[in-house]
């Protein structure tokens, strides 16, 4: 997923980009709600029908496509009909216009080869799926960058969250670098809501959670009117697999197998031997 610039950075940087080739439709307003929240943004022209755009925030990048009309918006790469990512060649195309945002953009490379259109719908099995779909939810990160990943769908005032994380924490497991906890922040309630959006959108939301476990109330603010688009769409995803309770951990094991661990984990050494993390 990707960060968004800025609505006032977006119009400076706008008159090269759109003079080069494109004409900048008026921007949807979910793309303008992340830009409110200071995330940055591209406009990357329309391709197959559809007005595209390039959001960055957090570090993580998305791309939008908005069909005729603007109705709605697909979020995700374009394909066309041979499996060729067109969704490469938009970034390309922003880079070969001076944009030098688009040069931390590495690992777009990967997409280029083309698949099969059937093989790109189509997963082996529905844990498949679910992992797809969990790596592409709205997740914060705590622990190493390199270390093995735990999704975890938490709810800042949920309890077991709390303690699942603390035994992380205190237990050394993420300062040692055996698990990177990817953390989906979802809410219950309006409040729980609220905090997680803020979480989302901090610039440090590794630090303000762990104060937040620590008690400090200041941490994670419930504001009036925070934009909560993205605590919505990880709260989809958990009931689209109908989960019904936090924490829920989702990981892929040394052996290649998606797992689930339901609640509070009892045995977190085991789980992460299963992970295949260094002891």
């Amino acid at each position: 997923m990707i960060r968004f610039i800025s609505l006032l950075s977006l119009f400076a940087l706008f008159p090269v980009l759109a003079m080069a080739q494109h004409s900048v439709p008026e921007m949807p307003d979910p793309i303008r709600n992340l830009a409110d929240e200071g995330a940055q943004i591209r406009y990357m022209g329309r391709d197959h029908g559809f007005d595209s755009w390039l959001t960055v925030k957090n570090g993580r990048e998305q791309y939008f496509y908005v069909p005729p009309g603007g109705t709605g918006f697909v979020m995700g790469v374009l394909f066309d009909n041979d499996g060729k990512a067109i969704t490469i060649e938009q970034v390309q195309r922003l880079r070969d216009d001076g944009d030098s945002l688009l040069d931390s953009l590495a690992g777009m490379e990967t997409l280029a080869t083309p698949v099969n259109k059937e093989e790109r719908f189509a997963f082996q099995s529905p844990a498949e799926r679910l992992f797809y779909d969990t790596e592409n939810t709205n997740w914060v990160a705590l622990g190493y960058s390199d270390a093995p990943v735990i999704y975890a769908i938490i709810d800042p005032q949920c309890p077991h969250c709390h303690a699942m994380v603390t035994n992380l924490k205190e237990g050394g497991f993420l300062d040692r670098g055996e698990v990177q906890l990817r953390m989906i922040p979802v809410g219950f309630s309006e409040v729980s809501k609220a905090q997680s959006a803020f979480l989302m959108a901090a610039p440090d939301p590794q630090a303000r959670f762990l104060r937040h476990l620590s008690g400090d109330e200041d941490a994670l603010p419930v504001r009036e009117g925070i934009n909560t688009q993205g605590v919505e769409r990880n709260m989809a995803y958990m009931q689209g697999w109908k989960f019904d309770v936090t924490p829920m951990l989702i990981y892929r094991n040394k052996d290649g197998e998606v797992k689930i661990v339901r609640g509070q984990p009892s045995d977190i050494p085991s789980m992460l031997a299963d992970l295949g993390a260094a002891r």
